[in-house]
């Protein structure tokens, strides 16, 4: 399905397609009493966000963390606690056709443990670099975050908001292979 919405539709032509928000994780990475971030180019410019990505198909919310994880931050990143589910809504005006992209992100937080840095990985398209930020850094960075879940994952990290990752079920016919429909 296409996020992308005309500036003239209606909200009652959209009724006819299904909603779906687009579904992202992000590893929130904590080592004394600093976060782990990357540095991305964006359309809106250089960005700060956690290392974090889109589920993919065949992959649970926990796989996918640590694949992104490792893809942006070139570091192995073991889940072990859901910090939070989060909704967060983006929208832009496309110049070259002056439509509005309208997306709606379901974000799972992750905490864990970090593992290696692996040197011989190159970081994902985009990603300039990594580094490591303090609360307060991110705090006074906020303007350069590129989403507001940055900062809200982040909070409640701080305040012990753990889970257990047993919230997340992922049915086996998702990550075995069979015929698509």
């Amino acid at each position: 399905m296409n996020n992308t919405l005309n500036i003239e539709t209606s909200p009652h032509a959209l009724q006819s397609e299904r909603w779906r928000p687009s579904v992202t994780v992000a590893a929130i990475i904590e080592e004394g009493g600093k976060f782990l971030l990357i540095e991305e180019h964006t359309p809106e410019g250089l960005k700060l966000n956690n290392p974090a990505g889109h589920l993919d198909p065949g992959e649970s919310p926990v796989q996918a963390c640590a694949r992104e994880a490792l893809e942006e931050s070139a570091h192995v990143f073991t889940p072990t606690f859901l910090v939070g589910l989060y909704l967060s809504r983006f929208q832009r005006t496309l110049p070259q056709d002056n439509r509005i992209e309208d997306i709606t992100y379901l974000r799972f937080a992750f905490g864990g443990r970090l593992g290696a840095f692996q040197p011989h990985l190159k970081l994902d398209h985009g990603i300039v670099r990594t580094l490591w930020m303090s609360p307060d850094e991110i705090r006074a960075s906020s303007e350069r975050h590129r989403s507001p879940l940055l900062l809200q994952c982040m909070e409640d990290y701080l305040k012990g908001q753990r889970h257990p990752l047993e919230m997340i079920y992922t049915d086996p016919s998702v990550t075995h292979a069979g015929p698509s429909l």
